[in-house]
């Protein structure tokens, strides 16, 4: 996360340049369509002891199917990674992206762009051959080690506003920043020109945003994990000694009870003589 944000950050604020500027530009990623058929792609991970991590994943899931249960139940796809997600969705019987042949769970523990390369394509690839009207993302983002918080976004269609998502906003309350940014396009000089660099450009920035979810998620788990564990342990020590209390309280009653036994036989044996 730490190595690649400042990457996506600088992508997306050319990007950003750029549409501040180009008004008129159209993009086939940016079509909006009546909806007939939506794709969900959700990430979890693959074992559990990370406390409410994946209930609270498979929760959001349920709730954005249930959102677009009038388009029919095949009509709303899902792209599982990880394998408790998956688990869910062969279980819910909501209908699968294509086959799970083991690679998407790899991605959940071993995040690699290439693989997750693959899934992005295919979906871009099906929204533009009209087979999805809309793609959403369903993924949690690391704010710091104790707070992961849900997000659900519009992965397609893309807004061309010049606009940062909600993690990857920089400064745009600031006014001045912004007017900024729009100068700083107009200094821009694109070869061979702005429309032909877009083509590439966002595709490109579309890769890199679901790249980003899978390390944000995979990010957010270890940090749920650390969570729980130190959780975990925390009420095993207070388990530990509440049982110690109670085993020296039950041990020095013994004792006594067993002093009195003895007490109590010495004075019989003086008794009878």
């Amino acid at each position: 996360i730490e190595n690649i944000a400042p990457y996506q950050k600088r992508l997306n604020k050319i990007l950003n340049n750029f549409l501040a500027t180009e008004t008129d530009f159209s993009s086939d990623y940016a079509a909006v369509r009546p909806l007939k058929r939506v794709a969900i792609v959700v990430f979890s991970s693959n074992t559990s002891l990370c406390g409410a991590f994946n209930s609270n994943v498979i929760k959001r899931l349920k709730e954005v199917v249930e959102e677009y249960k009038e388009l029919g139940e095949q009509n709303v796809v899902v792209y599982p990674i990880g394998r408790k997600v998956s688990e869910a969705v062969k279980r819910l019987q909501f209908t699968l992206g294509g086959t799970l042949d083991g690679e998407r769970h790899v991605l959940a523990d071993k995040p690699n762009f290439d693989a997750m390369t693959q899934v992005t394509n295919t979906v871009m690839d099906k929204f533009l051959n009209k087979e999805f009207d809309k793609v959403i993302v369903i993924y949690h983002h690391l704010k710091s080690t104790a707070v992961q918080k849900l997000f659900t976004e519009t992965f397609l269609p893309l807004q061309l506003s010049g606009q940062e998502d909600q993690v990857n906003q920089v400064n745009q309350g600031d006014k001045a920043q912004k007017e900024d940014k729009v100068a700083v396009a107009g200094d821009y000089i694109v070869e061979p020109g702005k429309q032909e660099v877009l083509q590439v450009l966002l595709p490109k920035a579309l890769r890199m945003k679901l790249y980003s979810c899978l390390l944000d998620s995979h990010a957010s788990e270890h940090g749920a994990r650390t969570v729980a564990m130190q959780i975990a342990t925390d009420n095993a020590d207070g388990l530990i000694k509440e049982l110690s209390v109670l085993y020296n309280k039950t041990r020095q009653q013994t004792i006594t009870s067993e002093l009195l036994d003895i007490v109590s036989g010495v004075a019989a044996l003086q008794g009878s003589h």
